[in-house]
């Protein structure tokens, strides 16, 4: 398990889907709001979205915030979008919510995020949806494969420059709808929550306030979590099922095991039906790895994922013995689905997304998830930061930072800064979420509060349903009643002030 997965890229490969590299004892973590490989799981977290109230734009976006030499005056189209069938107007001074992409499409941010829909008309709110440089259909250069092509045009791809975009266009939206006055919420999920706190930071001019969902921004190697990402995957499926944890433990030996054996491989191939050949054993563990993690990070109800894989693992089928491996793939059949093969390769596939956060991943955003001692259902493999920074290097021909976001953004004691200069930021964590080790679980003031629950990944900005368990529409509600404090705090501000909105 060389590589296992922590949240869907496996492999750092190139733009050639003929060619990959392995990054040894290191991991690409994938954040996201929502799943990607398994959303065709039971109650997967994806749905058609009407989009008669909502307009698209494109807005011509600066290359390089930062610098003035020729080339940053380069510009490109990035995408957003507006829903105005709640607001009441300019002159209303209602506010603005908007939500900050993160490492996907903005197709893909529309149908799996309902908290704006769902409080615009609470707020009488304009709603914005932003896509992320890079992403989805936003890709500066001309195309996304001259834009993901090298270092020397992905260097234009950092959360510092996202900020500025987000900036950018929040500030053309207010004076394309005069809305001068109108307080703008930012809000955003995992890697787009840490862009929502950091965006409240950096910009407190620009947004009133910020929620930041499952942000694990102390994931970092200056803030590393006590306990990692595995020990909560660990935790939940322990939970779930002391006897599913157990057969999953022994499964790893007994992989290697049957892989051993004179065409083992093949042996394992048939059992878990792959739809090619597999070329080592590393093959379905990486695989297997990417199911438990995807599965905890989104596990909802009513039909839970760890669940549905436990129960399957532990169901002795009539009148046979069935062996561990035999058990884990029904596990895997439980949650994906009765398919005529399985491709071990599906969370590795080389998405232009998947391109694009692989570089985030090994320049800045360098999360130190490995297995630690305590993930007792996986074999321990910690995070090897050296020979990440030089798998990083050889394959882009630059040296991870992973230092940088802790500099940049000042986190390294964050009660203390936090308390200092911070206000208006809710960090929203479910602690099912193997993520949440690396969230603000505290309050940290009367206005920088944290707001935790058993929840999963995100859990709070996605859908709703029918069957949303009563702790989770009591934590949405607590979180609408804190920014509608904001909002009306802000506004008893302008009318103290006699300014004329």
């Amino acid at each position: 398990m060389s590589l296992p997965f922590t949240i869907l890229l496996l492999l750092i490969f190139s733009t050639s889907p003929s060619y990959f590299i392995s990054l040894a004892h290191s991991k690409i973590a994938r954040l996201g709001i929502s799943p990607r490989t398994l959303k065709n799981a039971p109650d997967g977290s994806i749905q058609k979205v009407d989009e008669s109230d909502l307009k698209i734009f494109y807005f011509n976006q600066t290359l390089d915030h930062f610098t003035f030499t020729p080339n940053s005056y380069m510009t490109f189209q990035q995408r957003y979008a507006i829903d105005s069938k709640y607001w009441a107007g300019a002159k209303a001074n209602t506010p603005i919510l908007a939500f900050l992409g993160e490492e996907s499409s903005l197709d893909s941010d529309l149908s799996g995020i309902s908290f704006l829909r769902d409080n615009g008309p609470r707020l009488k709110a304009l709603l914005v949806y932003i896509e992320h440089r890079y992403y989805g259909k936003t890709m500066p250069f001309g195309s996304a494969e001259e834009a993901l092509k090298n270092a020397s045009t992905l260097g234009y791809l950092n959360a510092a420059q996202a900020l500025a975009d987000y900036a950018a266009i929040l500030l053309h939206v207010k004076e394309k709808y005069s809305t001068k006055h109108s307080p703008i919420i930012v809000i955003g999920g995992s890697y787009g929550g840490m862009l929502a706190a950091w965006f409240r930071l950096k910009y407190p001019h620009i947004a009133l306030g910020a929620l930041a969902s499952s942000a694990p921004l102390l994931y970092f190697e200056d803030t590393r979590p006590k306990f990692g990402y595995y020990y909560i995957v660990t935790k939940v499926f322990k939970e779930t099922s002391e006897r599913c944890y157990n057969t999953i433990r022994k499964s790893w030996k007994e992989i290697d095991r049957v892989a051993a054996k004179p065409n083992g491989l093949l042996i394992l191939g048939k059992k878990f039906k792959t739809c090619a050949p597999l070329n080592t054993n590393s093959n379905i563990k990486d695989f297997l790895d990417s199911v438990y993690a995807e599965a905890v990070q989104y596990n909802r109800g009513p039909s839970y994922w760890v669940t549905s894989i436990c129960n399957a693992i532990n169901t002795n089928p009539p009148n046979r013995k069935i062996d561990i491996v035999d058990r884990i793939f029904a596990g895997v059949v439980a949650l994906i689905g009765n398919r005529t093969c399985y491709d071990t390769n599906m969370f590795a596939q080389p998405t232009n997304n998947n391109i694009a956060w692989r570089w985030q991943s090994c320049s800045e955003i360098v999360m130190p998830v490995g297995y630690d001692k305590e993930d007792t259902m996986f074999p321990i493999e910690p995070f090897n930061m050296t020979s990440f920074i030089n798998d990083c290097e050889s394959y882009y021909g630059v040296p991870p930072r992973p230092h940088w976001i802790t500099s940049y953004f000042g986190i390294q004691d964050v009660k203390l800064i936090l308390r200092r200069f911070g206000s208006n930021i809710i960090f929203s964590n479910g602690l099912s979420d193997p993520y949440s080790v690396g969230g603000v679980l505290e309050d940290i003031s009367d206005t920088v509060v944290a707001i935790k629950t058993n929840g999963s990944h995100c859990q709070d900005i996605g859908l709703k349903s029918k069957e949303d368990p009563e702790w989770l529409v009591m934590q949405r509600e607590k979180e609408i009643k804190i920014i509608d404090s904001w909002i009306s705090t802000y506004q008893k501000d302008l009318r103290d002030l006699n300014i004329s909105i």
